[in-house]
């Protein structure tokens, strides 16, 4: 705990809590305070100035950042046939209909993404108990459910990530790790408020981002200015 705590009094010394950071130097300070022996992986939250309740101001989608994600990413396709050959081929880890549906079902969990072609959707629906609260159920908003299986795990491969409205209103997204340069997490950063602001719910009023932290894993949270952020002004 005395680690900890003294840990958090030298990031103290370097953030002000009362301060609104532009973002470049923002994330510098996120890579200076993220000391953990691993490569801690660096998150943006921004919240929306939408009601969460509503089903017309739900905002959800997916969206492939420039830099990737630093993460391996382990992708599952449910296909059959040529599909399955054209998954394969691209890249997944994983490729079956009724056999990887029978392993998820004991508890089996070792992939990152799922996708889906429509055909399947029928027997992978019988998944959604264990999928859902994952957030690894196939969906067609987030381009998981497709014929187009090999560019679906391109961009998952790539870096492609989703995002989704929590009950707060705030979106959580990972831009990338710590060991990135400020340059590629700017980069990711504003490809993801851009996507943000494409998909910004017609029964929305008012201002539209309200606040935006980022933070590493082990870090605190360091407020980035929406004003001075291009992609987000109204």
């Amino acid at each position: 705990m005395a680690r900890k705590s003294k840990r958090f009094a030298e990031i103290a010394k370097l953030i002000d809590k009362n301060q609104v950071y532009d973002a470049s130097t923002a994330f510098d300070l996120v890579k200076q305070i993220a000391t953990a022996k691993f490569d801690e992986t660096v998150e943006a939250a921004v919240r929306l100035g939408v009601d969460p309740k509503k089903q017309d101001q739900q905002v959800r989608g997916a969206v492939v950042l420039p830099h990737g994600t630093g993460k391996t990413v382990r992708v599952l396709v449910f296909a059959k046939g040529d599909k399955a050959k054209e998954a394969e081929s691209a890249g997944a880890d994983y490729v079956g209909d009724d056999d990887l549906i029978q392993r998820i079902s004991q508890g089996w969990f070792e992939f990152d993404v799922v996708i889906a072609t429509p055909d399947l959707m029928g027997a992978v629906g019988r998944l959604g108990r264990v999928l859902g609260p994952k957030g690894l159920m196939p969906n067609p908003k987030t381009g998981t459910v497709t014929f187009d299986v090999a560019r679906a795990v391109a961009e998952s491969k790539a870096g492609k990530i989703e995002y989704r409205l929590d009950k707060a209103g705030i979106v959580h997204v990972p831009l990338g790790k710590a060991s990135f340069d400020v340059t590629a997490l700017l980069g990711n950063f504003e490809t993801l408020l851009d996507a943000l602001q494409k998909a910004k719910p017609s029964g929305a009023k008012g201002q539209y981002v309200r606040g935006i932290t980022v933070s590493s894993t082990m870090g605190p949270g360091i407020r980035v200015n929406p004003s001075r952020v291009g992609a987000v002004q109204e």
